[in-house]
Order: C-alpha cells, then structure tokens, then sequence
C-alpha cells in the first residue's frame, strides 16, 4: 500500500474457506459501499494471526491461499489487501493500526466488523473499541449479520468438522458451493500410466491442508467440462512421496492436459491414505477404489 485510497468501505477478517457466513458480510459491505459511492476493501493476513502465534495449535485451512484469493475476487470486491503478519504488525497498538492503516492508508469510512474480531498487540482493539472511538477517527462501525444454518452459526470450525466427518453435503451447504480445491496440472512420475490409471497431477505443498485421503470427486475446467474422477491426496506412503500431492484418475478420459488449469471438488471419501507393500497390491486397491467411486456417481447421479 505506497498511496492511500480514497474514502473506503472496509471489512477485516481470515476469510478461511470464503464460506456463505463470509459472503454474507461482504454483500453487506457491497451494499454499505454502493449507497455511499465508495470502492469496498477486504483486508486478509498472511499467515493468519493464530498461524504466526501457536503454530502448533493452528487449525487446518480449508483452502490454500490461492484459492482463498480466488475465491474472494468472485465476489467482486474492488480492493483486496493483503497484510503480511509478522512481529511488527503484532506488536502494532490498535489505535496505530487503526490510524496508520485504516485512517492514513484506506481514508475508511465504514468499518463492518464481527462483534468477536480483536486486533492490535494483546487483542486489545475489539469491536467495543472501534465503537467507542470511531467519532475520533472519523468512520461508522457497523457490525456483521450473523448467518444461522440449521439453528448453528456457519463458521470454518464447522465446515472442517463436516469435513472431517466425511459429510460432504454439510460442507457444501455452509460453503455454498461444493468443497474444492484448485491448481495447475503438472507432469509427474508417470506412476499411475504405468499402474494402468493415468493421473492428472497438482503439487500442493501446504501440508496443512483438512483433506486427506481417497475420494470422488468432479474435475472442472477442462473443455468447460464437469468430469468424474478418483483423487488422491496426501504424500503417497507407498513410494516413500514427501510432498503433498493431489493425483486424479479421470473416469473415461485420455487427453493431454498438462498446463491446465482446474478444480477439484470433493464429494465423497472412499478411504484414507495408505502404505502398500508393493506396486501390484497399490494397483488392486486403486481398481477398488475407483469401482466404488463409479458407484457413488452412479448411486448420485444416476
């Protein structure tokens, strides 16, 4: 941010998964900037602030920061800004952040912000806080609708536990679209052709990804197509793999791809990830593992 904005509509938050809660709060925010001609920004932290704190107690992202980007321009937002959390953005005071970045860099004047969103050195900038100074500093605070499903808050703790739990439809309710995650097809060791089922191949690399394991799921953007297919995710235990890889067997399907851009959403978990002890024993479950992916499509979609 090297020059400021003019006067600006902001919100603040992780945005983990962009879920239907998160979509919520910036159609309220759209709705704040278009009744007052102002350009609406969302400002994100990279790693989130728990990520920079307690590693070790962080939860698992629902989505890569990739994603979480792309996702995010869906909306149609004008400005997104990404903050890098480091020690001295930790260490800043609320009333700084709120005069260096808000005031100084965005000219806010509408904040929408969760009533259980802290900010500043020792969480001490709150809701209560933006409410009792904000004549000071010269914006309006507004707080966010909430956004019950089924009686419960939607929130990214839920949506992981849905996960979690194998309930892909929950997950697709609460999200708002069917649980995903994106990438650009790259060559790999050519292992699955050699097994007999040919994979199109994603490097992940974030290890703390929620999905884990074998499922079915749908592959899009190829050909604007929606095809079915068997993924694996996970580090592939058998050949002793050490990256994160996400692997798809498309059913039906034999073109050249690489290059590609696509999204895989998950729809149901066959199996967890497991070692084998030779090639022929990891090749039979595969053939299983993609007989009972047919039949969810089939049972599905049928």
């Amino acid at each position: 941010m090297t020059r400021a904005l003019p006067a600006s509509a902001v919100t603040i938050g992780n945005f983990d998964g962009v879920h239907r809660g998160h979509q919520r709060v910036i159609s309220q925010l759209k709705r704040v900037a278009e009744s007052a001609s102002m350009p609406t920004v969302v400002i994100i932290f990279e790693p989130q602030p728990i990520e920079y704190f307690a590693p070790d107690k962080a939860p698992k992202r629902l989505a890569r920061f990739r994603d979480k980007i792309a996702f995010l321009k869906k909306l149609q937002i004008d400005f997104l800004i990404c903050l890098r959390f480091d020690q001295a953005l930790a260490s800043q005071s609320a009333e700084d952040f709120v005069q260096q970045i808000l005031i100084g860099k965005l000219s806010t004047r509408h904040l929408v912000i969760g009533d259980d969103f802290h900010f500043g050195k020792n969480r001490q900038g709150n809701f209560d806080f933006l409410c009792q100074h904000s004549e000071r500093f010269g914006f309006i605070v507004e707080s966010t609708e909430t956004l019950l499903i089924a009686g419960e808050r939607v929130s990214s703790t839920r949506i992981r536990q849905s996960i979690q739990r194998d309930d892909f439809d929950a997950a697709r309710e609460l999200l708002g679209r069917p649980y995903s995650l994106s990438g650009r097809i790259a060559h790999g060791k050519k292992l699955g052709r050699e097994l007999g089922y040919p994979t199109i191949n994603i490097k992940m690399g974030d290890k703390t990804l929620i999905v884990k394991g074998i499922f079915a799921v749908r592959v899009k953007g190829i050909d604007n197509r929606e095809l079915q297919g068997v993924a694996s995710i996970g580090t592939r235990p058998t050949v002793n793999g050490v990256d994160t890889i996400l692997e798809v067997y498309i059913l039906d399907f034999d073109q050249d791809v690489y290059g590609c851009s696509v999204e895989i959403e998950f729809l149901h978990k066959i199996r967890d990830e497991q070692k084998f002890d030779s090639l022929e024993e990891l090749s039979a479950h595969i053939g299983q593992d993609t007989e009972k992916a047919k039949a969810f499509f089939e049972s599905r979609y049928v």
